[in-house]
């Protein structure tokens, strides 16, 4: 799965080169890390519903999740420090590709009544957010297995400076952004 790897040397630091006239090619835009959370409100009644979620997350990713912990004791949540509420995982390098990769070009295609993901979901700072409503638009998810539909966060983190750059260098690297 090395494909978008090679792809982004050859085909996608030339383009964007090319487009924004950098001077260096340490200053071209590039994908630093992909961090996938699930946030689980539900963890504080049902401790397995953190279970099924880690499971989850572990296929699709190919990865361990790291559980995320309540930093204060809300009682309106019924929350007490130190109780598990998300999980999430961060993917660098080589996984990272493979996931954007089957993200792109498996998964989305199998959300219903897809357009495109959302142009103007950036920060400001050239990272782009979206968020999944299901987890079963990915392969590895057996549906029968499945024990509640959850939805995830992801987050693309990319070295650029801007929105401009970075939507230019997910849209170079296969981001089915909606025309």
């Amino acid at each position: 799965m090395a494909r978008l790897r090679e792809a982004y040397v050859n085909e996608v630091a030339p383009a964007l080169m090319k487009k924004f006239e950098y001077k260096s090619v340490m200053q071209i835009p590039k994908l630093d890390k992909i961090v996938i959370n699930v946030g689980c409100g539900e963890a504080k009644d049902n401790p397995k519903a953190i279970d099924a979620i880690v499971s989850d997350l572990q296929q699709i990713t190919g990865q361990k999740p790291y559980l995320c912990k309540a930093k204060k004791s809300v009682a309106n949540f019924k929350l007490r420090e130190g109780m598990t509420i998300g999980v999430k995982v961060t993917l660098r390098g080589e996984r990272m590709y493979e996931f954007l990769d089957r993200f792109f070009n498996l998964a989305l295609p199998r959300v219903r009544d897809f357009r495109g993901i959302n142009p103007d979901a950036f920060d400001g700072r050239g990272n782009y957010n979206m968020g999944i409503k299901e987890q079963l638009i990915f392969p590895e998810i057996d549906y029968d297995k499945v024990d509640k539909v959850r939805g995830m966060d992801i987050c693309f983190v990319t070295t650029a400076q801007t929105d401009e750059e970075a939507r230019e260098l997910l849209t170079l690297m296969g981001a089915p952004f909606a025309k």
